[in-house]
């Protein structure tokens, strides 16, 4: 019987001193970089969202309470040896069963722990469940301490579950079982393909987290991204505004005016044709127009927040009756921009004018009592510090308010690319939310200013008079017009119960839909999709559990809700409009330059100044020079 050929291993063989030295190589001209990197960036440096003294001051009073009260540490030490004990004893008894040890588990959705060998290897198995263990037993014990405000405690809890989170076994390659089997199958070229990847970030990034969440090269705005046909009909210092051509024979009589958030761009609501809001609107027969902000720099520091009304939504009301002769509208505003909307009508009403018909509320906060973790960073000590900052440079960076949004999903958005770029060394998946996520903005410091105090630090703008506005005081109480709110029930940035709490302090009937997911996914939820479903209650005087525990559940995109009442504010049907036959001239296409962070272009009638002057110019240079003679 003749041999069987052996098979040559198809598995590299794990060869240490190559890897190491080419680790090492990498790693010497990282540290050229790093220096180089950081230099840069002290030289410009955002402000921290979290400044040194709010950070420190919870952790000293933390310290004193605990100095005080031997009783808590006393408990918390005889806690910790319990759950020692009841883990080990778990191991050993898990070990002989064969089976997987379960002392803790993770939160839900927590992706850090998917991989199988969590769970079926003993070893790993007992890393996670250790940790876990310990990660619950730190803020059991500040849970304990007494004396603790609820602002302090909550920060402890964020920024020491910042901590945890950094040391958590997946972070590393030898406790986490997905990066060590692919260290060992390729030999380590992940490290080192990781090692490149940081180089390049250092290099490439801008900002404390320089790290790539997409690929910046699958995407370019106007192309395949914020790509529904339009043209910019209006401009001023703050924004574009971009009117979007017709697909329907009629529309609506009623423009729709939509007002984005400025802490991003607008085209979340235009992610391409088959995610995009604006395209949606325009096919159920709306004329469209969307306010494009500017990414400020210093020159425009002293715009303010009332700025940002005068120069937004009441200027693009004016320049929709002027290019369409349509004095109504309907109205859109998301995030901030819902905020800005909320102030607009409560001015507007305070004057009288009531040529705004209904409002939509995407996950709009008009009443900040609560605003999830985002309230850390919110304190005197925090907000004085962004300001002295903004007084250098005139605005807040974009990275800084990135860093603040990171850190409230560090897990899913800040180590989990840590991991994938950097220990398996892969390039980030081409992904168009995130690619917006990351095209920042800027924050003049007048307005964000007012922004900070005003809303989120003292919340004024739920009282009567709270706030003036362009030398009027506002009440939102005396917004009377019919309001339309749509949240998630998983924002992490603007909580669905003070969405809710917000759209009560307006004086009209509300109509209150809350879907699935986040912030971005929960409203971005095309109808083909088919995901997520929603929740309506018609009753909105309940409170937010009793509105909840009440509310009738559906499932798909609330979309087509959404259509279904914005039929009864369009005020019938007229002709499509096209923009070439109205009063407005085109000034460029969609998406105009201001999303793209290039310099506004002139306007129809500066060009014929322009042209003017030219040609005043050229006569002047052709025609002969008049010799006077003298006599």
């Amino acid at each position: 019987m003749s041999k069987q050929p052996v098979k040559a291993s198809t598995t590299p063989e794990f060869e240490p001193n190559v890897v190491r030295r080419s680790l090492a190589r990498a790693g010497t001209h990282a540290g050229h970089l790093l220096k180089r990197s950081i230099a840069r960036r002290l030289r410009g440096a955002p402000p921290n969202p979290a400044s040194t003294k709010s950070l420190i001051k919870p952790f000293a009073l933390l310290g004193g309470k605990l100095a005080t009260q031997p009783d808590t540490v006393l408990f918390a030490q005889m806690r910790l040896a319990r759950d020692a004990s009841n883990f080990w004893i778990s191991l050993l008894t898990s070990s002989v069963a064969n089976k997987p040890l379960k002392v803790a588990e993770p939160e839900s959705g927590d992706g850090r722990f998917r991989d199988q060998a969590w769970n079926e290897t003993m070893a790993f198995n007992a890393i996670k469940q250790g940790y876990l263990l310990y990660a619950r037993w730190i803020m059991d014990t500040i849970d304990d301490v007494r004396g603790l405000d609820d602002h302090n405690r909550r920060k402890l809890h964020f920024f020491i579950g910042q901590m945890t989170d950094a040391m958590a076994p997946s972070n590393f390659i030898l406790s986490n079982p997905e990066v060590l089997r692919t260290t060992i199958k390729t030999r380590g070229r992940n490290l080192l393909r990781g090692m490149a990847n940081l180089l390049r970030d250092l290099d490439e990034g801008e900002g404390p987290m320089p790290f790539r969440m997409s690929d910046p090269d699958a995407f370019t705005v106007g192309d395949n991204l914020a790509n529904t046909p339009g043209d910019v009909i209006f401009q001023n210092d703050l924004m574009q505004l971009i009117q979007y051509r017709p697909t329907t024979e009629s529309v609506h009589r009623r423009p729709l005016l939509v007002i984005p958030p400025w802490i991003n761009k607008y085209y979340i609501l235009d992610l391409g044709e088959k995610k995009s809001f604006i395209r949606y609107w325009v096919e159920q027969g709306h004329t469209v127009f969307v306010v494009s902000w500017v990414n400020p720099g210093p020159e425009l520091a002293h715009k303010g927040f009332e700025d940002y009304m005068l120069e937004g939504p009441i200027a693009a009301m004016d320049a929709i009756e002027r290019a369409t002769g349509e004095r109504e509208v309907n109205t859109v505003g998301y995030c901030i921009g819902g905020t800005l909307l909320g102030s607009t009508l409560a001015w507007l009403a305070a004057r009288g004018d009531d040529r705004v018909k209904s409002a939509t509320f995407l996950n709009s906060l008009m009443d900040f009592s609560d605003v999830g973790d985002l309230k850390v960073f919110i304190d005197e000590d925090a907000i004085s510090s962004i300001e002295k900052a903004m007084e250098k440079q005139g605005y807040l960076d974009g990275s800084s308010m990135a860093i603040a949004f990171n850190m409230l999903r560090a897990n899913s958005l800040i180590w989990s690319f840590y991991v994938n770029n950097y220990l398996l060394g892969r390039d980030t998946a081409p992904f168009d939310l995130l690619y917006w996520n990351c095209d920042t903005t800027r924050m003049p410091a007048a307005m964000h200013s007012f922004y900070l105090r005003n809303m989120y630090l003292n919340n004024r703008l739920r009282e009567p008079g709270g706030i003036e506005l362009a030398g009027t005081p506002i009440d939102l109480g005396k917004v009377k017009i019919p309001c339309y709110f749509a949240s998630a029930i998983e924002d992490h940035i603007a909580p669905w119960t003070s969405c809710y709490k917000g759209s009560r302090n307006l004086g009209g009937p509300v109509r209150f839909v809350l879907g699935g997911s986040g912030h971005i996914a929960g409203i971005i939820n095309p109808p083909d999709k088919k995901k997520y479903g929603y929740h309506v209650n018609e009753d909105t005087d309940l409170d937010t559990e009793s509105w909840l525990q009440g509310a009738e559940q559906f499932e798909g995109s609330w979309w087509p809700d959404w259509v279904a009442w914005a039929e009864h504010f369009g005020g019938g049907e007229v002709k499509a409009r096209k923009v070439e036959e109205e009063a407005l001239p085109v000034i460029e296409p969609a998406p105009g330059a201001y999303v793209k962070n290039l310099p506004a272009p002139p306007t129809p009638a500066a060009k014929q100044t322009q042209r003017r002057v030219r040609k005043k110019a050229t006569v002047r240079q052709t025609t002969p020079a008049r010799t006077k003679v003298t006599q």
